[in-house]
């Protein structure tokens, strides 16, 4: 197998006319952290919802693994309506679904946190945990996998206790502080024991301390959970000290890739994203 964990060949996606994703490739290799970045609307959800299996690309590959998990190419009155490149180039059309994937070692977290509200830190990553739970409606209703279930409980205690929300595991998830939402939706994706961490803007709605401390949180999970890390984010300070990689998106288009210093040197992201300092700004 490749050091490649994940690889994105030439997707594209298309919503009637509009191309939301213009032929995107990427890789992220194993244990790096990457980050996907470009102004509101350049189409970084959109790319992690075909990485995920949200969306099907209307043309286009993704590898996990060196196993291919998504394909397409337009068929139909999208054919002809197609304004994407590499038309012709793909002929086999399948999909896994998110809980294959999931099941294969990607998991991902949200823009917008989805805990389920009304349970408790506790129930939420245990809820996660029982995604690679053996037992069936019998075995459960006759408590024929006591075994396993105790296991899975034993574990959410761990790591409701290496991420620092073991003093809350009790609390409902909507009555817990933002930034212990954020933490708990990133444990909830961890107990799926996943290779490859998927994280849309972990920082949004964060003041300057909580991204601080995210920030750390996050180069952590890299050791002490062996994973890869691939995100997409807006504070530029987070994404510039823990980034390996980046690209950089802009209307749907990769329009560069590299280290961070290449990425802050890079005239055409700054001027479609990153900007310039003011006179007196440093």
């Amino acid at each position: 197998m490749s050091n490649c964990v994940l690889r994105v060949e030439n997707a594209t996606m298309q919503f009637g006319g509009v191309v939301a994703v213009d032929n995107l490739s990427l890789e992220v290799n194993h244990k790096e952290i990457v980050s996907l970045i470009g102004p509101n609307g350049a189409g970084k959800t959109t790319a992690f919802n075909i990485i995920t299996g949200v969306y099907a690309p209307t043309n286009g590959a993704v590898y996990f693994k060196d196993q291919m998990i998504t394909c397409n190419f337009p068929k139909g009155s999208m054919k002809k309506l197609y304004a994407g490149q590499n038309l012709g180039k793909y002929t086999t059309t399948m999909k896994k679904t998110p809980d294959q994937i999931t099941k294969l070692g990607m998991a991902r977290t949200f823009q917008n946190i989805r805990l389920f509200k009304e349970l408790t830190a506790f129930e939420n990553i245990l809820i996660a945990k029982h995604m690679r739970s053996k037992a069936n409606f019998l075995s459960a209703s006759f408590c024929l996998n006591y075994k396993e279930e105790k296991k899975a409980r034993e574990e959410t205690m761990q790591l409701l206790e290496i991420l620092g929300l073991l003093d809350v595991k009790d609390e409902r998830a909507d009555s817990l502080p933002y930034g212990q939402q954020r933490h708990l939706e990133i444990a909830r994706a961890l107990a799926t024991n996943p290779e490859l961490l998927l994280l849309d803007e972990p920082a949004a709605g964060m003041n300057p301390q909580e991204t601080a401390e995210l920030t750390a949180f996050i180069y952590d999970l890299r050791t002490k959970f062996n994973l890869t890390i691939f995100m997409i984010e807006h504070h530029m300070d987070l994404v510039m000290d823990i980034s390996d990689r980046i690209y950089v998106l802009d209307f749907g288009k990769l329009i560069a890739s590299g280290t961070p210093e290449e990425i802050q040197n890079n005239q055409r992201v700054i001027d479609a994203y990153l900007g310039v300092p003011e006179d007196g700004e440093e």
